[in-house]
């Protein structure tokens, strides 16, 4: 499977197990143990969202996290995108609840399109649950990164089915690169189980982080980052102190 070319014709590219059996049990490990050490107060440095519960700023939260977010393999396809210099946007975990109609409508990440320097947006689904046609899988249509359209703007209902979409589904583990400017969104959890993902976002480095991670990270979490995080975080880069410190905080679909 040719994943850079894939990606680039239709959008998004699919890395089957790519987590391995251990990080994967990890990282669920982690992640349930946020839910209920959080609690109410879950993805509060987010954003809520109706019939889902969200974690955020995981690069703080776990040495899981940010062995995930420095996958060689992965940045490869990411830069592929965006171009060499890029950055970590968001990290951040979606539950679809049980026995939920909640569709999320078709989006855009950060509501941008590509402009003149290109692909602005990439973002890496890693499903913590297999994905189902039952439990909320991703839906994408193929290609429509290259349409420079807001799904907003041309959809008579976004939230409705499109004949051109493809439910994107797969074994936990399964990770989803996906350039974010094709049309996507989650699917209804019709199940008895949640379905739960980390989502690794990353933006060009002209633009504002989703979450500002110099802000939100510890001192001690900086302190122990290697050189290649410090970059792929931008915690070193006046640029991104300027755009992001007034800019960021903004969910794709909520725009």
């Amino acid at each position: 499977m040719d994943h850079k070319r894939e990606l680039t014709d239709s959008g998004f590219t699919i890395l089957e197990d790519y987590m391995g059996a251990v990080l994967l049990a990890d990282m669920r490990a982690r992640v349930d143990q946020l839910f209920l050490e959080e609690g109410a107060a879950a993805g509060s440095e987010f954003k809520t969202e109706e019939n889902a519960r969200r974690l955020a700023n995981l690069v703080d939260k776990g040495e899981v996290f940010r062995q995930a977010i420095a996958r060689p393999e992965m940045l490869a396809l990411v830069e592929g995108v965006l171009g060499g210099d890029f950055k970590l946007s968001s990290l951040n975990v979606r539950s679809a609840n049980p026995h939920s109609q909640s569709v999320q409508p078709f989006h855009v990440d950060m509501g941008l399109l590509p402009d003149a320097k290109g692909y602005a947006v990439c973002n890496c689904v890693w499903m913590l649950d297999d994905f189902t046609l039952e439990n909320g899988a991703l839906r994408v249509i193929p290609g429509s990164h290259n349409w420079h359209k807001k799904p907003q703007d041309e959809l008579p209902d976004p939230y409705a089915e499109h004949p051109q979409e493809l439910l994107v589904t797969g074994r936990a583990g399964t990770v989803v690169v996906m350039n974010a400017h094709a049309w996507h969104g989650g699917t209804a959890n019709r199940t008895d189980k949640e379905r739960r993902a980390l989502h690794s976002f990353f933006c060009r480095h002209d633009i504002p982080q989703q979450q500002y991670q110099k802000k939100l990270l510890s001192k001690e979490t900086q302190s122990a980052l290697s050189p290649n995080l410090r970059k792929i975080l931008a915690i070193d880069d006046p640029l991104n102190d300027e755009l992001s410190s007034t800019g960021s905080g903004q969910s794709g679909f909520m725009r």
